[in-house]
């Protein structure tokens, strides 16, 4: 089985990688990575001399080259993490993340179509839904809730997430799509919230908290997360959407004080600031479906997995130490300094 992963020296595109080659250790995995701010090639380090792995440098809108690589690979499956992933980037500018989370995603999709393939999947988020209200825990996100986006991000992934629908219902590619919670786990970038915070409370910096501090996430652990799409992409129903979540709602304030708690750090560093531009105050997925339909359900509890994940990135300075040092910081000045 050859699979070809777009996004694979991201976040929970590395981890998927990992996931594979360890978990199905007769298949062949392609990752396919542009390498912007946030595709770290260190991250696939352990993996670059397996036999059964394979590097390629591209973006997903050169059609060129996306078709170059499906002629001298043949996947079987291709599982989509290329995206451009953050809200606030998505503020300040929203072209590039319509040309990579859509543009990109149609290349795809074609050579998907032009080649042949078993299985194309789109790994989505939550957030395509918009948010729910803090006074209604009773409410969800299910597979039929309406699609609502607050941020350029969010709506260029639902934008995505209806073409690759639009491709099975027009051309029968046989496609499914996963829509997740927010995820935690080692090898997050520095400017996501978890390893924002363990990482400036490491050194003692002030922790910038947006608004109020009481917009509600869902967390899962990322390791849960992979083996959701891997139970989808092989027992997944085509043509379906799955929403994958962990049932671990938090306040990104207590999320902040645990951390501080764990590494013996004061709540003094707490410094709230100037509220994002829409910022939805809850998600909260309801993965019956995926449960019911194949059995998933998440094994990593909030509690260890945070602790997982803190000492990960005690452990692993010498991965996040060079991206912090860089480019990040200067746009976590531009996101963060004034306000």
């Amino acid at each position: 089985m050859n699979i070809i992963v777009t996004g694979g020296a991201g976040f929970i595109g590395s981890n998927f990688v990992f996931h594979m080659l360890k978990a199905h250790p007769d298949y062949r995995i392609i990752c396919l990575d542009k390498l912007t701010y946030a595709g770290n090639l260190s991250t696939l380090e352990p993996v670059m001399d397996n036999p059964n792995f394979r590097f390629v440098k591209a973006d997903i809108c050169d059609k060129e080259a996306v078709e170059k690589l499906f002629e001298e690979e043949k996947p079987d499956i291709v599982v989509n993490f290329a995206a451009e992933s953050h809200v606030d980037r998505s503020i300040e500018n929203p072209q590039i993340f319509l040309e990579t989370n859509i543009i990109g995603t149609s290349v795809l999709m074609d050579a998907c179509r032009k080649y042949g393939i078993k299985r194309y999947h789109q790994v989505s988020t939550d957030e395509v839904y918009g948010d729910l209200p803090l006074d209604r825990p009773d409410l969800f996100f299910t597979e039929n809730t309406p699609i609502h986006t607050s941020s350029p991000y969010s709506s260029s992934k639902a934008g995505a997430d209806l073409l690759v629908l639009a491709y099975h219902r027009t051309f029968g590619l046989p496609v499914t799509v996963s829509r997740c919670s927010n995820n935690y786990g080692p090898y997050h970038f520095p400017e996501k919230l978890i390893p924002l915070m363990i990482i400036r409370a490491l050194h003692d910096e002030s922790l910038p908290v947006y608004g109020d501090g009481l917009n509600v996430r869902d967390w899962l652990y990322v390791e849960d997360h992979c083996k959701a799409i891997d139970l989808i992409i092989h027992n997944g129903k085509v043509g379906e959407v799955y929403n994958v979540g962990g049932h671990n709602e938090m306040a990104n304030i207590d999320i902040v004080k645990l951390i501080l708690k764990q590494l013996g750090k004061p709540e003094s560093l707490i410094t709230y600031i100037t509220d994002r531009k829409g910022h939805d105050r809850r998600y909260a997925i309801d993965p019956t479906k995926i449960h019911n339909d194949l059995g998933w359900l998440p094994e990593t509890k909030f509690a260890d997995g945070i602790v997982k994940t803190i000492n990960w990135y005690l452990e692993n300075e010498s991965w996040w130490q060079p991206i912090v040092s860089g480019e990040y910081m200067d746009y976590y000045e531009k996101m963060y300094g004034d306000k």
